[in-house]
């Protein structure tokens, strides 16, 4: 049989241990322009890393800073990485046959991971920087549970404490993965709570959000000397820790002899997008593989950041605790709706995916709940993994670029990061079979009064000498 041949019948695409990166990807290094500075809180005077001293662990500052290409992966991060990577990349062929498109749709499934998401692949290098700094307890937010299931799993490996503020509404949906964090010994508190001076303002808003869980955290964190704070994505070495996601893409897909048309990931801060789409966006920027592939960022109509945000300065935080930083916003008082894809309720971006939105290199699109539900069941009944809600966004573009190829009769090849399983969101898939799954409408003035909120903040982008800015005429 032909190599041809054989690429035409595997499904499955997998890597050995040696294949697990030894180094981060850093895109920073190949971005025409860089996002604006953070800015002081209270001052709006620029930031830098060194400001981050005694929150964040000191590898993550240096990450924060560096304009290195690529960050090598200490080894003791790599040996926690083979409890589960590499991760499997399969062509979806099933599911190209029951959309009847000519569209070849593959999927890189980082479910396999202890928590079942892409969120150990930082969770694991801050947990274990943070332990060689002798910090002795790490706290954080988490939405839809991923994300602090996976700090709570790389605390336990290190031998640090955890604490976790949980979104309200998740932490009713989602009482399971409560029990997972306490499995491995964190403390988990429903956000907002009466431990800390912004929940105990915000206890009206029953439902919560990663902003004012973020505010809590925070609190948390600047109130003991022994304490670090930790987070699953927006900022720069969290994407840059998950980019091992997007270089066993390429070695995959260069396996399957087929290289993505299109790459597609939710987007709720940026990190699982970021993940997949920096490795595959390097080539493009350097000109080392195929030019034209697009980058389709993929979040709610709930919670739509990139399509109908503001590209401003703004708080990562409810309460203005935190650095001002660069991104497409809703406004750090917006709080979304109760939908059940937790992970992408958050009201800003990470300034490096919301400027490669800005400068079109990469495309956003909005879909509602019931949409991306939909796709989900439909992924399920043919490649038999339930999606997580987040990842279930993902899916919807992906039906809707296969259905785009076979209007146009024309071979696409799509390239998806399933970010995680649902088998801990069941009830949000027993709600939406039971047609009693609704779509939060989120209306023009609500957006309107939130964005009149932010702080007066300009804005410009950094463009590197001798280079021409990204910024298009027309660009989202």
């Amino acid at each position: 049989m032909t190599q041809n041949a054989m690429q035409d019948t595997v499904t499955r695409f997998l890597l050995s241990e040696s294949d697990i990166p030894r180094s981060w990807v850093n895109i920073r290094s190949d971005l025409p322009d860089l996002p604006p500075p953070s800015l002081d809180p209270v001052t709006h005077e620029p930031t830098d890393a060194r400001d981050l001293a005694g929150i964040l662990a000191t590898d993550c500052i240096a990450q924060e800073a560096t304009t290195d290409a690529d960050v090598p992966i200490p080894d003791a991060v790599r040996e926690v990485y083979k409890l589960w990577r590499p991760t499997p990349l399969a062509r979806a062929r099933r599911l190209e046959r029951a959309l009847k498109t000519p569209a070849h749709i593959y999927f890189k499934y980082e479910g396999v991971s202890p928590t079942g998401s892409h969120k150990p692949n930082t969770a694991v290098p801050q947990a274990y920087a943070s332990a060689c700094d002798g910090t002795r307890r790490l706290v954080s937010e988490t939405g839809a549970g991923q994300w602090g299931s996976s700090l709570a799993f790389a605390c336990s490996l290190f031998g640090l404490e955890c604490e976790i503020f949980m979104v309200g509404s998740s932490y009713d949906q989602k009482p399971y993965r409560q029990t997972m964090m306490e499995t491995w010994g964190t403390a988990v508190h429903r956000s907002p709570s009466d431990l800390t001076e912004t929940g105990r303002a915000y206890r009206h808003e029953r439902n919560g959000s990663l902003g004012i869980a973020i505010s809590e955290a925070t609190e948390v964190v600047r109130s003991s000397p022994e304490t670090g704070y930790a987070l699953g994505s927006v900022m720069d070495h969290v994407l840059l820790h998950q980019t091992v996601v997007g270089q066993e893409a390429v070695l995959q897909m260069e396996m399957a002899g087929e290289s993505p048309d299109v790459v597609i990931g939710c987007v709720g801060g940026g990190s699982n997008f970021g993940g997949l789409a920096f490795p595959f966006l390097k080539q493009v920027l350097r000109a080392t593989g195929p030019t034209h592939v697009r980058f389709l960022a993929a979040e709610p109509t709930a919670c739509p950041t990139l399509t109908r945000g503001a590209y401003r300065y703004d708080y990562g935080d409810t309460s203005g605790l935190t650095h001002l930083m660069p991104m497409y916003t809703l406004g750090h008082m917006f709080v979304p709706a109760a939908m059940h894809a937790g992970g992408l309720r958050y009201h800003g971006d990470a300034p490096i995916i919301s400027l490669l939105v800005k400068s079109g290199l990469v495309e956003a699109r909005a879909y509602s709940q019931t949409d991306a539900f939909a796709a989900a069941v439909s992924f399920a009944k043919n490649e038999g993994i339930i999606p997580a809600p987040e990842s279930a966004h993902a899916l919807r573009a992906v039906a809707e670029e296969a259905n785009a190829a076979r209007e146009a009769g024309e071979k696409r090849v799509i390239l998806v990061c399933l970010s995680g399983h649902g088998y801990f969101d069941l009830a949000s898939y027993q709600a939406y079979l039971a047609g009693a799954l609704d779509d939060p409408v989120i209306s023009i003035s609500e957006i309107e009064r939130s964005l009149a909120q932010l702080p007066d903040a300009p804005m410009d982008p950094v463009t590197r000498p001798g280079r021409a800015t990204t910024q298009t005429a027309g660009a989202v």
